[in-house]
């Protein structure tokens, strides 16, 4: 069982829901230690202390800001703590929002909220509640020394707590395509396209690619074995759009036609498994 990072309290109005938060998520990339070309050893990172000329340990480390050139004022441990926060131990719902009124690029980290013994029924009911009415609860939470917006939202059972960014440190730069004339007749082909490609969303279909070809070349490299080179896929040549939109709708058909008839051919085994 994971630890979790904070312990305190989901306000309700009037309602305290006692509760854990876990990071709900993990990355699954493959990492790589920094060697030195010449023998192999590991690298060591320094804390670099140039006044004293040598390495520093954690114990030596403080953080400072700077508030003018080389200017730091020095904030301890003990001032992170006493900072007047009422969301370092309380996340207060002050605003119950529809989930689309929330566009992804606020989106930051997401976390599950485990509630205590005394707090269940309190937590089924705002889970269900938020539910039912097709809402996302807002607040602020202190974590990790910083205090960030964030959203409340049920799923799979359970409250799902999800960091956002504030709007001034959101970096997207609003500019307006130019004029471009589309004809009706490309419209509805890229609408057909659309159509021919929507599906439900089902995130087990989706894998890493990158990371299993990654780890192919390894296992190569460790058996002393050559992978064949894969020649990579040049730009498409194509005249005009509608000559690829066209393309792309046969290549879509043929595809979900492929796919339509393996489902029938593994529909049986299915209803024998179930059977």
């Amino acid at each position: 069982m994971p630890r979790s990072i904070w312990n305190g309290v989901i306000s309700f109005g009037m309602v305290s829901i006692p509760v854990k938060l876990y990071t709900a998520t993990q990355s699954k990339d493959i990492s790589f230690h920094l060697l030195h070309k010449d023998c192999g050893t590991r690298l060591q990172q320094l804390r670099w202390c140039p006044t004293h000329e040598r390495p520093v340990e954690w114990g030596e480390v403080v953080r400072g800001y700077e508030y003018a050139r080389d200017e730091h004022v020095i904030l301890t441990e003990e001032d992170f703590e006493k900072l007047p926060l009422p969301s370092k131990q309380t996340v207060e719902l002050s605003a119950f929002v529809k989930a689309e009124e929330i566009d992804p690029v606020y989106y930051e980290k997401s976390y599950y909220l485990e509630p205590d013994a005394k707090g269940m029924k309190p937590f089924a009911l705002l889970m269900t509640a938020l539910r039912e009415k097709n809402l996302t609860g807002i607040a602020k939470i202190a974590v990790r020394n910083k205090e960030q917006l964030c959203a409340l939202r049920p799923m799979d059972g359970t409250l799902i707590l999800e960091t956002l960014y504030y709007p001034d440190e959101i970096r997207v730069e609003k500019t307006e395509l130019p004029d471009v004339k589309i004809s009706e007749k490309e419209l509805q082909m890229a609408y057909t396209l659309i159509d021919l490609l929507s599906e439900e969303f089902e995130p087990e279909k989706y894998k890493d690619e990158y990371r299993e070809a990654l780890m192919k070349v390894i296992e190569a490299k460790l058996e002393g074995e050559e992978l064949p080179e894969v020649a990579a896929a040049g730009p498409a040549k194509v005249t005009d759009i509608m000559s690829a939109l066209r393309a792309s709708v046969e290549a879509a058909k043929k595809r979900k036609k492929g796919e339509d008839e393996e489902e029938e051919e593994e529909a049986p085994a299915r209803r024998r498994k179930a059977g």
